[in-house]
């Protein structure tokens, strides 16, 4: 047995939740990703996906899907460096570019790789990256890849960013990097200010849609356009793993910093292209969510119903501002527990704890998509409060919040 190999069995967390009937992770979807699944042949409620303009399942998007494999095959056999530049990663780069006001685009495999790729592409050695302490896992790992010096600043403190900002060399690249909405608390980055911020110290900024992408700003185009600022912003990035119900990235920008990181991104360069059914369903994503405003509106009304009913019932609902309700139970074990017990009566919902957050902040993810029905909102809290007065959740939730 070789040391690797020695060192790899040590780790037995997973079989240690197994056991313990608290594995809330692989769950097997035998259905497609719609409001309700079937997960061991039981119909369940799903509120724990990031379809939120409820597209996976449009009749136009598997159409287009269809089509592009009829057309191109099911890959590109290629980087869109070498081979697999096909037209219809071009007509989608030019349509995102139009879709959130940027001269220019360039689509990735997917939305880690566009974090990957770029943080470590447009910086170098002796600049500088500032990031939230919350933002998301690519954005920290595309920042592990920079030469550039890593600063962090406590999450949606404009105070700590300004004194970040301050420690910076101010003859060099200081690039800002947020998400639009964070993807666990569910709140909304402080755009305004960090404008306002990067004017005062010559910084750039980059926003991580992923998850504003359909939900905030004119037509679902995100963060910049929900603040009208999209002029302010360097680097707008995107996933279509959520409202786009596809899978891939994209960053836009301005023609000068796309024609940079179009030839010197690894992570683009070196990986497969984004396959022509992907960017094929995108397209006709993007078609339904201009077209159909009233889906981003229905995700805005089940939001703020949720959000109000979740805090009626007695949760500790953050500072969520989004589609994205964190139900705070600050409790590893009880989250677990919750996650299973709602399986068992008919709810996906997932849990976050520690190491992903501080055993204090440890919550249940709750997740809307435009599709739900204000009935399936409804079961869904019904059992959730049910099973959290049984594990006295609602009770802790109460004291933290009476403090």
């Amino acid at each position: 047995m070789g040391i690797l190999h020695t060192k790899l069995a040590h780790y037995h967390l997973p079989q240690k939740l197994i056991s313990a009937g608290l594995y809330p992770y692989f769950r097997v979807i035998e259905s497609d990703q719609d409001t309700e699944v079937v997960i061991n042949g039981k119909r369940v409620l799903m509120f724990g996906s990031n379809s939120y303009l409820g597209l996976t399942c449009h009749p136009k998007v598997k159409e287009a899907a269809k089509k592009a494999i009829d057309k191109y095959g099911t890959g590109c056999a290629g980087s869109r460096f070498l081979n697999g530049n096909l037209d219809i990663h071009i007509a989608l780069e030019e349509r995102l570019a139009q879709l959130v006001n940027k001269e220019a685009a360039l689509c990735y495999s997917t939305g880690f790789q566009v974090n990957q790729g770029v943080i470590s592409c447009v910086t170098g050695r002796n600049d500088y990256v500032i990031l939230d302490e919350l933002d998301h896992a690519s954005i920290i790992d595309g920042s592990r890849l920079t030469f550039a010096k890593v600063l962090k600043f406590s999450h949606n403190n404009m105070k700590d960013l300004e004194r970040k900002l301050k420690l910076c060399d101010p003859d060099k690249v200081k690039l800002i990097v947020v998400d639009g909405i964070f993807s666990m608390e569910g709140d909304i980055t402080n755009l305004p200010e960090i404008v306002r911020l990067s004017e005062k110290y010559r910084a750039s900024i980059m926003v991580d849609d992923a998850h504003a992408l359909g939900v905030l700003g004119k037509n679902g185009s995100g963060t910049a356009s929900h603040f009208g600022l999209t002029n302010k912003v360097d680097l707008i990035m995107g996933t279509f793993s959520k409202s786009m119900a596809s899978i891939g990235g994209f960053i836009a920008a301005d023609k000068v910093a796309i024609n940079f990181i179009k030839h010197n991104s690894r992570a683009l360069m070196f990986s497969a292209s984004m396959t022509p059914s992907s960017a094929a369903s995108v397209l006709a994503a993007i078609e339904i969510m201009e077209s159909e405003p009233e889906r981003i509106q229905k995700l805005m009304d089940l939001t703020t119903y949720a959000r109000n009913s979740f805090r009626e019932m007695g949760f500790d609902t953050g500072r969520s501002q989004s589609p994205i309700i964190p139900l705070f139970i600050r409790d590893d074990v009880k989250a677990l527990q919750m996650a299973q017990r709602l399986l068992e009566e008919g709810v996906f919902i997932n849990p976050v704890v520690s190491p992903a957050v501080p055993k204090e902040d440890c919550i249940i993810r709750f997740s809307l998509m435009a599709t739900h029905s204000f009935d399936q909102v409804d079961r869904a809290i019904h059992k959730i409060t049910k099973i959290a007065k049984e594990l006295d959740v609602l009770t802790a939730a109460e004291a933290v919040l009476t403090k």
